[in-house]
């Protein structure tokens, strides 16, 4: 759905690999209980149900997701 400037996009990415890419190492801590509530682990996250933009982080490189996000503001209008 197009909400005037605004383009929603989902950044996803399992948890797998955002554990790997963790260099606090909180999702290590959350997965061991030492954290609660913890966003994806503890905590159930919801993706959004109808995003205009998904970027796939764990198998995009950040020039393509760039360049979708970039295509989906200009299909909008949003930058010339």
């Amino acid at each position: 759905m197009h909400h005037g400037n605004f383009v929603e996009v989902y950044v996803e990415c399992p948890v797998s690999v955002l554990t790997e890419r963790d260099v606090k190492g909180l999702y290590k801590k959350a997965m061991a209980g030492e954290i609660q509530n913890f966003t994806g682990v503890s905590d159930p996250y919801e993706p959004p149900p109808a995003p205009e933009v998904i970027v796939h982080s764990d198998r995009e490189s950040v020039c393509e997701s760039v360049a979708k996000i970039m295509a989906a503001l200009l299909n909008r209008g949003l930058l010339e």
